[in-house]
């Protein structure tokens, strides 16, 4: 069976000024469009049982065809783990290490639940194989991996009709002869395409995350081959994924590292996040992505977080990622009460299948629904038309929980709201306060389909002086996607110790990786390494060290330079100081991993900001919204009539085709020069 995993694509021409992104959400399906000097925007409602389906109805709506550039953040990766829908996976391993897997750290994630329960493995306790073979600690081979043993493991795993296989050895990083020869054993067997090696996905230490990793790559694989088979089909050659570390792959190499793109969504949304606070001259943001399903926050400090410790589907993963703290916080969360009697609020979803009570199939009360019973929500306003909300369904599902919460629906309204933003105020707090910032430094950017809604409210808990709103930001995750770097990342263990580094054996690490990175990104079409050149198309090493203290079980990632390799262990010093709140120059520093990241940075579209034919200032029409358990008539405002210096006093609602911004009593909103709506507290406002 042929797939794109046995395929290099290359990457294709742009057409000049046309660039496509496109984020799957939990609710919407959201596109940006941008030709030339404009962006255009789109949205369709999701639809969960076949992604591709609303994708495809969305471009053909926005008459894009085949061959056009476009760079799509897809959940189908996310959803098979979580749900627990993908493949029939099987393990094979170092015999005595079958369950790796399951034991994993042993670590609690809710130190004093009794009742807590680990996720089941991905492959199961009959579908692990251990293989009589050893490679030592220094990559010697001190058990030979016999013919004979590899070919009865892979009729065993036969047996099991597995349909893709996770091959992870113990020291493998250093040595990966014995997983290649089990992968052909496996070949010969019949058993195939779909065979991952821990060598190749994660050549890095720490079996129990490699070997995680490997398997969740193996688990989503046919999952996500099948899915970008339809997609390109009919789109052609240029359709690249968004990875979860903010650059995108052509559809082969996802499929050959499907982990690399869990978290493709949320990346984009930070990318796009960071990519407008910047040109507005903000360097420290929080980005505050509130869409349908969840909540996703993240600190940049300068730059645009990144990490290879996270989790998906409570799983360890150990690729690189922007650095996203999620949350089940968003519209489509539904409000219940517990069995204590309290109000609760997520982390269950309506989703866009029923969607809240308001969209006329929903039944259950959710955020979404709280917001229209108290007027920040109109029920012709919302989501550019897409859908009619029903305020008397939306009023008739949260008089189902007002006995609890407060005498009517808008008592139980204003509930579900502060408790959706008290679950969205301690996910900025995870990012920021528990991490040495302080919230009051940055700007908090909203964007998604419901960030601005609940932008001011989150701000004024946090003490934030400063929202800033996108000119579109219920599509933002999909702008960042379409400026989203072309990249491959490659890492590999290096171990090296002691007082006296060896920095050159770290240099020659490094450029193994580029070599391997070079070809790869020439066999897809992508110019050679050469940082000076300077040319669009051309591909850039970006080298870092994984580097601690000796003794220390975590590491941190510092940016390598050739010119001034000497300045890297000062430049860890710094860097831990910075985290940790201490350094110790006294103490010798290790190398454990070396990464290189290979780039082909997308040019931004020249004047690729909304500019509508003309603006009017047009006196808005008002409607009723509680504020503080008072109603008051309040002007609502069309977004694409507020032109560069446009100024609102609140309290006032802003509405657009993608989202609804509240400005509430005591703030004040102005327009910038790039059509950003800036939103501040009143003895803070413009002069």
């Amino acid at each position: 069976m042929a797939t794109l995993k046995d395929k290099v694509e290359p990457v294709s021409p742009r057409t000049p000024g046309t660039l496509v992104g496109v984020d799957v959400g939990g609710t919407f399906t959201d596109f940006v469009v941008a030709e030339g000097a404009r962006l255009r925007v789109h949205k369709v409602p999701s639809t969960p049982d076949d992604p591709a389906r609303a994708v495809l109805q969305g471009l053909r709506e926005l008459g894009i065809g085949p061959g056009t550039e476009i760079v799509h953040g897809s959940t189908v990766a996310t959803n098979a783990l979580i749900e627990r829908k993908g493949a029939r996976t099987a393990l094979v391993t170092t015999a005595g290490f079958e369950d790796v897997l399951e034991i994993g750290r042993q670590e609690r994630q809710s130190l004093y639940d009794f009742m807590v329960t680990s996720p089941e493995p991905l492959a199961p306790a009959e579908r692990r194989f251990g293989v009589r073979e050893r490679i030592g600690s220094e990559g010697q081979v001190i058990e030979a991996l016999d013919e004979a043993v590899a070919a009865e493991v892979a009729e065993r795993v036969r047996g099991e009709k597995a349909e893709t296989v996770a091959v992870c050895l113990l020291f493998s990083f250093l040595q990966p002869d014995h997983e290649r020869r089990i992968r052909a054993a496996l070949e010969r067997a019949g058993v195939g395409p779909y065979v991952y090696l821990s060598s190749e996905v994660l050549p890095e230490y720490r079996e129990y995350e490699r070997m995680s990793t490997t398997v969740i790559n193996a688990y989503v694989a046919p999952v996500v081959d099948r899915y970008l088979r339809r997609l390109g089909d009919e789109l052609g050659s240029g359709l690249r994924v968004m990875q979860s570390s903010g650059g995108s792959l052509t559809p082969a190499a996802a499929v050959e590292r499907p982990v690399y793109t869990i978290s493709g969504g949320p990346a984009g949304g930070v990318i796009g996040a960071f990519r407008v606070a910047r040109e507005a001259a903000y360097f420290k943001v929080i980005s505050f992505d509130m869409g349908g399903t969840s909540t996703d926050v993240a600190l940049c400090d300068g730059r645009v977080p990144e990490t290879t410790e996270w989790s998906a589907g409570g799983l360890p993963v150990k690729t690189p990622s922007v650095d996203v703290h999620s949350v089940g916080a968003g519209g489509g969360s539904i409000a219940r009460i517990d069995a204590g009697k309290a109000l609760q609020v997520g982390p269950e979803s309506a989703g866009a299948v029923p969607g809240p009570a308001c969209y006329g199939t929903g039944t259950l009360a959710t955020v979404t629904d709280a917001n229209l019973v108290l007027g920040r929500l109109g029920e012709g306003d919302a989501q550019g038309g897409l859908l009619a909300l029903d305020r008397g369904r939306a009023e008739e599902a949260l008089l189902s929980i007002a006995a609890h919460v407060g005498p009517g629906a808008v008592e139980a309204a204003e509930g579900v709201v502060r408790v959706a933003n008290a679950n969205m105020e301690r996910a900025v707090r995870v990012v920021s306060v528990e991490r040495g910032h302080d919230p009051r430094d940055f700007v908090l950017l909203a964007f998604g389909g419901a960030g601005p809604l609940h932008a001011c409210d989150l701000a004024e808990a946090l003490g934030i002086p400063t929202v800033l709103v996108p000119a579109h930001p219920g599509v933002l995750s999909a702008q960042g996607m379409a400026f989203a770097d072309v990249t491959r990342q490659y890492s590999a263990t290096v171990m090296l110790r002691g007082d006296e580094l060896d920095l050159a054996a770290a240099d020659r690490a490094l450029d193994e990786l580029v070599v391997r990175g070079r070809a790869d990104m020439e066999a897809m079409g992508v110019a050679r390494d050469g940082a000076n050149d300077g040319d669009e198309g051309q591909a850039l090493a970006h080298r870092s060290l994984d580097m601690r203290y000796s003794g220390q079980s975590f590491e941190v990632n510092i940016e390598y330079d050739r010119e001034s390799p000497g300045k890297v262990v000062e430049a860890f010093h710094e860097a831990h100081r910075s985290r940790y709140g201490h350094a110790n120059p006294d103490q010798p520093v290790e190398i454990v991993n070396v990464r290189v990241k290979m780039a082909r940075e997308t040019p931004v579209v020249a004047g690729a900001v909304p500019v509508p034919d003309s603006f009017v200032n047009a006196s808005p029409v008002t409607r009723s919204v509680v504020f503080g358990g008072r109603a008051i008539e309040t002007p609502v405002h069309a977004r694409e009539l507020l032109g560069s210096g446009s100024q609102l006093s609140g309290p006032a609602i802003v509405a657009q085709y993608d989202t609804t911004t509240v400005v509430p009593p005591g703030w004040v909103a102005w327009v910038d020069e790039r059509l950003n709506l800036v939103v501040k507290h009143t003895e803070e406002g413009p002069n």
